[in-house]
């Protein structure tokens, strides 16, 4: 087996800072992986609270324009005032104004149902939770994943891949990927540091 260890240029992305940090620095490209990680998730919520695909989608829109209007703003404080916490308030103020402008609207553009569905919204839509759903976190952490793909070159990202994912031994990895079982260890630790630096702030 070869003794090669990962090139430490590789890891460079393990030392950004956090997502939310360089949004609130206006940095386009963490904004656009922002909508990219959470865009799912809101959408989620509205169409959960019972909106259309096409009303979901407005929601969306909605809500990251307030995300960027009011998150230099946004402070976290632990897991009572979280990023998570915040976005879904954000989003269900935004659902009831939907639920609110559709049911102004003539009847035969759903004014009755959204006036029915606007009464019941704290049924179906509670206010935000403390406790983050454990799916909709692995599905985050999974997109999270796939978006830092190109950060890594590929014996890195592979490494990773099998023995955090796969659950493949370090050694046997090692052994195909001709590094050192070291460095294996190394690039499996350091994707996952990155995973963490890029969610920190963001979960809660």
């Amino acid at each position: 087996m070869a003794g090669s260890d990962v090139d430490a240029s590789a890891m460079s992305g393990s030392m950004s800072t956090s997502l939310l940090a360089r949004i609130k620095d206006r940095d386009s490209d963490a904004w656009t992986r922002l909508v990219k990680l959470y865009g799912p998730v809101v959408y989620g919520w509205a169409r959960r609270a019972g909106l259309q695909a096409t009303d979901a989608a407005d929601v969306v829109q909605n809500v990251f324009v307030a995300v960027a209007k009011d998150i230099s703003g946004f402070r976290h404080d632990g897991r009572n005032h979280g990023f998570r916490r915040w976005l879904r308030t954000v989003a269900r103020n935004r659902i009831c104004d939907r639920f609110r402008d559709m049911a102004n609207e003539p009847q035969a553009a759903g004014g009755t149902d959204a006036q029915r569905n606007l009464q019941q919204l704290p049924g179906f839509l509670p206010e935000p939770s403390d406790e983050p759903d454990p799916g909709e976190v692995h599905r985050l952490r999974r997109r999270t994943v796939e978006l830092l793909r190109g950060e890594f070159n590929d014996n890195v990202w592979k490494a990773f891949w099998r023995v955090a994912i796969e659950g493949d031994r370090p050694a046997d990895v090692a052994e195909d990927l001709g590094l050192s079982v070291w460095a294996v260890y190394k690039s499996r630790t350091r994707v996952l540091h990155r995973l963490n630096r890029e969610l920190k702030d963001l979960q809660g």
